[in-house]
């Protein structure tokens, strides 16, 4: 079964109050599953991954074999494509547990989408940060 994964994280300040927002579609388009979730104080990169690891480790539980991960971050994109080295150690935590899930996957894909691509994950992430107010 395959699964499209739009992820999005972001902070309101770098680092500042920051949410993970990711989005679970079947190849036909159709919203499977949508979640939102607060992180505390973090930096946006640090949100990025944690979005793609929380959608990995859901399509998982929803019995994926095959994701195509779409996401607006092109630091976690080239990172996970190892084009791009991870010299931060909190990041390099987050790439291995990222790299991991991915190859608990018979495929996947890793695509860099515009931000006006990723509406949907980006509204789980503004969502769940104005409902702190």
């Amino acid at each position: 079964m395959k699964y499209i994964l739009f992820c999005d994280g972001g902070a309101r300040g770098n680092p500042g109050p920051a949410a993970l927002g990711f989005v679970i579609q079947d190849t036909d388009g159709n919203t499977l599953f949508e979640y939102g979730e607060y992180l505390g104080k973090q930096t946006n990169n640090v949100a990025e991954y944690s979005a793609l690891i929380s959608a990995l480790q859901k399509a998982q539980e929803m019995g994926a074999d095959t994701v195509e991960c779409r996401l607006d971050s092109k630091l976690v994109v080239e990172q996970l494509l190892r084009n791009w080295k991870v010299k931060e150690p909190h990041l390099q935590k987050l790439f291995m547990k990222a790299w991991n899930l991915l190859q608990g996957f018979k495929t996947y894909t890793l695509i860099h989408i515009p931000r006006e691509k990723n509406t949907q994950a980006d509204a789980q992430v503004n969502k769940t940060l104005d409902n702190l107010s």
